[in-house]
């Protein structure tokens, strides 16, 4: 019996829009990921997989314990729990704490069971998770992959049979990645990886690809996945020329025909006029003419509607599979620094002092782990946080694209965001930009509170790189929501920027991907 069976699931939105359809999987591999473009609808099904959701139609048949893990941002960010709290250990902490100043209670005893060492092994977690060893730390102090670490140890403590797991590693850094892949092996149950990181991928037994064409299914990782795409989109454009090919026969073949029909017509009417038939043989043949040309006309508009519609199908899913196109403007022509720091100690994170500069023509790459202080540096760079120590200077307009899109007003369309943003813009050229990332005709009036995370973060890098002056880019991880796909957009994008940019991002190929020329590591 699957683990898992979904039968015909449907998604629609309050205002009649179809997210996607006729959705139906089985999981009974131990190790599935399910990928597909930003606003495919892959976190929506995940909710309905995890009963957490209600699909408009269709239904779950779920088969076993299921905890999850959600790329939205944790209530625990503003919440008052310290971690000891979270991990629901501050009972036995208390037991611990009254027996050694003299308790012999038997309740106290009770609560402590057999983890009299729980202390230490606590200390040892936080260790583990890269935490700070005060056991009265908040959860709202740590950062975003310490957060996301603490709450995914606690999933694979926990006794669920099935974890769908939605983009865990957005947050991690290389050492935490490494962390997770081992967690993820050890773990003696069923994952299903919603996930657009390839070190993850390569590792999956199966791949699902959700896209407005339903679920296709593909046996193996992601390297098999990308030679069957490949071999896939060979075939479509194989097909759509046989298409073409047949209508354009097709055409011709019909256009012969009637000037046939026509020659005979002529003939026809020329032999009527001479006289000498019958006119009742002549009325049977005009007869037998009109039916043969009515057939033939019925027949030949049947074949142009079938080849019509063929090539409609083909050509949506060579959509799916067509790559966009991210235009960057190119950047500061200035021929100074344009950034210089010496002995620069940050507020937050790293107590070493850093030094840098940044020319025309930099790529750098920003590196560092979880709370290391790669945020707070930008931060300093932009004037929103003040250095410890040390000299910076700044001697070019900044542009700061957070990982939360926090730039875009929500309320405003695509068009409208890009024309407000970008004053010189002309609304051509607006729309053609929006055409490169997948927004064409009336879909660039959609509003940007309706954009998935990867639709957002490609509006925000157009915002960011068509500024009239020009200014470096400061990139904190703008690669984190996009599907495959759009990650290899922005990578040849960023890659053939002529201008400069401050790129922090924990994935080490898609950072390759976008020609780095240095890299500043921030050690703690």
């Amino acid at each position: 019996m699957p683990l898992l069976q979904a039968n015909h699931l449907s998604y629609q939105f309050t205002n009649g829009e179809t997210l996607f359809s006729g959705v139906s999987c089985n999981l009974t591999a131990r190790r599935v990921g399910l990928i597909g473009r930003n606003g495919a609808g892959k976190s929506v099904l995940a909710s309905i997989l995890a009963k957490q959701c209600q699909p408009s139609e269709g239904y779950v048949v779920l088969n076993a314990k299921t905890q999850s893990f959600s790329q939205v941002p944790s209530k625990l960010i503003s919440s008052d729990l310290t971690v000891v709290q979270y991990l629901q250990f501050e009972d036995v902490l208390e037991a611990l704490k009254k027996v050694e100043s003299g308790s012999c209670e038997v309740k106290w005893f009770d609560i402590i069971g057999d983890r009299w060492q729980l202390a230490s092994e606590l200390f040892a977690l936080f260790t583990e998770l890269g935490l700070a060893n005060d056991l009265s730390l908040y959860c709202r102090e740590l950062s975003g992959g310490q957060l996301s670490r603490l709450q995914l140890w606690k999933l694979f403590q926990s006794d669920a049979e099935l974890l769908i797991l939605d983009e865990p590693s957005n947050h991690l850094d290389s050492e935490a990645k490494e962390w997770l892949a081992k967690k993820m092996s050890q773990f003696s149950g069923h994952i299903l990886l919603i996930s657009h990181d390839r070190f993850f991928l390569r590792q999956m037994d199966q791949i699902w690809e959700l896209s407005s064409l339903g679920l296709h299914q593909y046996g193996g990782n992601y390297e098999l996945y990308i030679m069957q795409k490949s071999l896939q989109q060979g075939a479509i454009v194989r097909q759509l020329n046989t298409v073409q090919r047949d209508q354009k026969n097709l055409e011709q073949q019909t256009q012969l025909n009637r000037e046939k029909a026509d020659k005979r017509a002529a003939q026809g009417n020329k032999i009527r006029k001479q006289g000498g038939q019958p006119k009742i043989l002549l009325n049977a043949m005009r007869s037998r003419a009109t039916e043969s040309a009515s057939s033939r006309v019925k027949n030949e508009k049947g074949r142009s509607e079938l080849l019509l519609q063929k090539k409609y199908l083909l050509h949506k899913r060579h959509e799916q599979l067509k790559e966009q196109k991210l235009y960057l403007q190119q950047g500061s022509t200035r021929k100074t620094s344009l950034v210089y720091a010496l002995d620069c100690v940050l507020p937050y994170g790293s107590n070493q002092p850093i030094s840098f500069e940044c020319s025309p023509a930099s790529k750098l790459h920003l590196q560092g782990s979880n709370g290391s202080g790669k945020s707070t540096l930008l931060k300093v760079l932009l004037g929103e946080q003040s250095q410890k120590h040390g000299e910076v200077r700044i001697n070019t307009p900044l542009y700061y694209l957070d990982q939360h899109f926090s730039l875009l007003n929500s309320n405003l369309s695509l068009l409208d965001n890009l024309l407000y943003f970008c004053n010189r813009l002309q609304e051509s050229d607006a729309r053609t930009l929006l055409a490169g990332i997948g927004f064409r005709r009336d879909n660039v009036y959609r509003s940007a509170s309706h954009l998935s995370g990867g639709e957002k973060m490609k509006l925000a890098m157009l915002v960011v790189s068509h500024q009239p002056d020009k200014p470096l880019l400061l990139l904190d991880e703008p690669d984190n929501h996009l599907d495959l796909n759009s990650k290899q957009i922005l990578a040849t994008a960023l890659n053939c920027f002529e201008g400069a940019f401050i790129l922090v991002s924990h994935d080490e190929e898609f950072v390759a991907q976008c020609a780095v020329t240095e890299v500043l590591a921030i050690t703690t």
